[in-house]
């Protein structure tokens, strides 16, 4: 009886530490990545207020994010929305208490929690004192908790706190599209959706190729963009809208982040993956919008663009993504649909 005991509460511990259900901490299983980035350097962050961090726990979360490993994720989430605001706050001030960050609370890339938390974390940032910061993360519901740190996970995802990488576009309304750019000379051209080894249920589902381009925010930053190409019968206005639920888009106003959607990109071989809509449970649904089929090398200055803006616009359907003038007839028609998605590198 007493070893029994002794074995639940190091079960108790290993999963209070780790993240892992207590299933699976008993079985021994638990899931980790490698490699668990060192996380020490948050307790001299003012942004917890003198509370306790749990360090090991903020490692584990982030680890699964670089993995790229949604169901981990979701659940250490989950986790630090309910016993972890400490270790949230810092999670958040590492990144929006950056100066490079401070547009964050006027932009329209993250959510309306982080724009209203931003400024209090820019304040801790410069006077030390965190007190208002932490105390705004504590009163929180899980909701707008749980919004506050997917966009802090975004960068952390993308490597760590790093001033190249932890960028915040700011974006606003837009008279026009100013850069419409193909890829371009030996360029890779349309992505193909996905052609062959597909399941016997998903090939009549609708494909889509996508093609490269960039747009410019009002400030005169650059957007990566990708416009999606009807590939095969029943890809169309009808058929993006029942899959997305996405609004029509003028191409004259930037369109609203979805937060549902990403695009997944690998950090390895630095090429597109999916663009896929993320369900409540962390997990991605099925069929996805789109798959890459083949290994086509990004252009250096397109993925160098992902890396800095860590959101895409997604615009379509067309049926000719490399005429201009086509998007813009299917815009005025009322026949396209955009938002803007996170970029999630795996």
């Amino acid at each position: 009886m007493v070893r029994n005991q002794r074995k639940k509460s190091r079960d108790k511990k290993r999963a209070a530490t780790t993240g892992a259900s207590r299933a699976s901490a008993a079985t021994g299983r638990v899931h980790r990545h490698d490699p668990v980035p060192d996380m020490a350097f948050l307790e001299s962050l003012p942004y917890a207020a003198g509370h306790q961090l749990n360090l090991d726990f903020a490692a584990c979360l982030v680890a699964a994010c670089r993995a790229g490993c949604r169901p981990c994720q979701a659940t250490l989430a989950r986790k630090v929305i309910a016993d972890h605001r400490p270790t949230l706050a810092v999670l958040a001030g590492a990144v929006y208490g950056l100066e490079l960050n401070a547009d964050a609370q006027h932009s329209l890339t993250v959510s309306d929690a982080t724009r209203s938390w931003s400024p209090l974390a820019r304040a801790a940032a410069e006077s030390g004192d965190g007190t208002a910061a932490f105390t705004a993360v504590e009163e929180m519901d899980e909701a707008r908790a749980a919004e506050l740190l997917e966009d802090a996970l975004d960068h952390w995802a993308a490597g760590g706190v790093d001033p190249d990488v932890l960028r915040t576009l700011d974006l606003d309304t837009q008279d026009n599209i100013t850069a419409w750019t193909h890829s371009g000379g030996a360029a890779p051209g349309p992505f193909a959706g996905t052609e062959t080894g597909l399941p016997d249920d998903l090939v009549d589902v609708p494909r889509y190729a996508v093609l490269l381009a960039t747009t410019s925010t009002p400030d005169g930053r650059q957007l990566p963009m990708l416009t999606l190409e009807c590939e095969t019968a029943g890809a169309g206005l009808a058929d993006l809208s029942r899959r997305t639920g996405w609004q029509a888009w003028n191409a004259r106003t930037l369109p609203e982040l979805d937060v549902d959607w990403r695009l997944r990109v690998d950090i390895a071989s630095k090429l597109l993956q999916s663009i896929v809509r993320v369900q409540p449970d962390g997990w991605d649904e099925e069929p996805h919008l789109w798959d890459a089929s083949e290994t086509v090398t990004l252009p250096e200055t397109f993925w160098n663009l992902l890396d800095r803006a860590q959101h895409v616009l997604v615009a379509g359907p067309v049926t000719d993504a490399e005429n201009e003038s086509e998007v813009q007839r299917a815009a005025e028609a009322g026949e396209l649909l955009a938002a803007v998605a996170r970029v999630s590198f795996n």
